[in-house]
């Protein structure tokens, strides 16, 4: 059965902006003095949500260093640098794929909407969407009610929706939205991780756009 909506996560999914929050978190350790340093396969495997309890699992000391400070340091030095971000691989196809299925497409992200509306349009893919879906702060906790309230508003049967993602946390919103998931292992989480939420993994975009096409029940 081909979908009649995908549900996209946008980063470590169609931005590969992976190796940046790698350097990044390593960069705010260091301006907070912190001895630690993660390579990016240690980050694939501390990564999540909500970004507090990822921030804890990295060794930050919220007792020193309140989260919020730490969250507008970090997005201070991840905001510029994102500009130079490409897609994942395989991403243009993947959107090519779905529209000319006659899929309607939709980014549910983490991201605050203004940055999201603005990393989407500078690298030309904004036409394939039917809209953004972001959330209100840099905080980054969760982004099940706006997938609701979108479902709810625009009349879309769950059953018939699928979220495509790279993390635990997108396959809890889909659980949540009650929408099918699959996820690809090409960005914050590795396979390991992601194969403990008992949904598809596949090795990246294109991969898993092809298989909600040809394979979802």
């Amino acid at each position: 059965m081909c979908p009649e909506l995908v549900l996209w996560d946008w980063n470590g999914t169609l931005l590969d902006d992976v190796d940046l929050c790698v350097d990044a978190l390593n960069r705010l350790l260091a301006a907070y003095h912190y001895p630690q340093h993660y390579t990016k396969p240690q980050y694939r495997e501390i990564f999540g949500f909500p970004v507090e309890d990822y921030y804890r699992r990295a060794g930050f000391d919220f007792e020193k260093d309140p989260f919020p400070v730490l969250a507008e340091s970090y997005m201070q030095d991840y905001l510029p640098a994102s500009a130079a971000c490409p897609l994942a691989q395989g991403t243009r196809q993947a959107l090519e794929l779905f529209r000319q299925a006659g899929v309607r497409q939709v980014i549910l992200s983490a991201s605050r909407l203004p940055t999201l509306e603005w990393q989407v349009s500078e690298r030309g893919i904004r036409p394939y969407f039917d809209c953004l879906l972001g959330l209100d702060d840099i905080y980054a906790k969760s982004k099940v009610a706006v997938g609701l309230d979108f479902l709810q508003r625009e009349g879309f049967a769950p059953d018939r929706a699928v979220m495509i993602g790279d993390s635990l946390h997108d396959a809890e919103v889909a659980r949540a939205l009650g929408v099918h998931c699959v996820l690809q292992c090409s960005g914050h989480q590795s396979r390991g991780v992601l194969q403990t939420a008992g949904v598809p993994v596949l090795d990246n975009v294109l991969q898993a756009a092809r298989y909600c096409l040809a394979e979802m029940p």
